[in-house]
């Protein structure tokens, strides 16, 4: 399993992954979930991964092939698509025939195909869109009421969403959000592991503007955790019934 999280801000856009991927209490393995694609200053597109992970390695490697191929045209590249709805339709469209043609190939052996991915970015002149991509490759979007979207393990991360997280929350106050919705994720679910991966798109930029890999060991991330402990054990203990 895994957590991904996506905020849409005024300021920008923030996204935090997990790596943990389990097939089994003894197949434990840590991969990448977070993936970029950038041409600094006229497109960014950011793309996290949750469920199978074949169909979503094979639907990512279809989508790099696509960038690369010689006759690529808005219609199938990502970093040619001229909105990023339309970029939503291609990896949505890619997904979802990922995802059949594993699924025809595995159907005696009734291995699950699930595949989702949040979906974020921003191209020159545009605005900042954040997309949530089903398995079956359709899609819903961000807005200024959710201005969030989650894949994989998400239910325990989400009342501090609910509760602090709105269009015009500051960047530094959208990463303490994220982290500390993954903290709580990271102590209730044992398929959702570190090391994390954090990304931050400033509006306007079109590149990422912070990109960082938070260890198992990371010091600031183990004060923010026990600090958030401290905090709700505290205010539990305030409240009278």
């Amino acid at each position: 399993m895994t957590y991904c999280v996506g905020l849409l801000l005024d300021a920008g856009m923030v996204l935090l992954s997990d790596t943990r991927t389990n097939a089994g209490l003894d197949n434990i393995a840590t991969y990448r979930k977070m993936f970029t694609f950038e041409e600094p200053g006229e497109r960014v597109v950011a793309i996290m991964t949750a469920g199978s992970l074949s169909v979503t390695q094979t639907a990512l490697a279809r989508l790099r092939e696509a960038i690369d191929e010689g006759d690529a045209t808005g219609e199938t590249s990502i970093m040619l698509a001229p909105t990023m709805l339309k970029v939503a339709e291609i990896v949505g469209n890619t997904l979802a025939q990922v995802r059949q043609d594993i699924e025809s190939r595995m159907e005696a052996s009734k291995v699950s195909t699930a595949a989702s991915m949040i979906v974020a970015g921003q191209r020159r002149g545009g605005a900042m869109r954040m997309f949530l991509v089903y398995p079956e490759g359709n899609f819903i979007e961000a807005t200024e009421d959710t201005p969030y979207l989650q894949i994989g393990e998400h239910k325990y991360g989400k009342p501090i969403l609910d509760r602090v997280v709105t269009p015009a929350t500051s960047i530094a106050d959208a990463r303490k959000a994220v982290l500390l919705s993954m903290d709580s994720t990271l102590r209730s679910n044992l398929s959702v592991g570190m090391p994390l991966d954090l990304a931050v798109i400033e509006k306007d930029a079109c590149r990422v503007t912070e990109r960082q890999r938070i260890e198992k060991n990371d010091a600031e991330f183990a004060r923010m955790s026990a600090a958030w402990s401290e905090a709700l054990r505290d205010g539990f203990t305030r409240i009278s019934i």
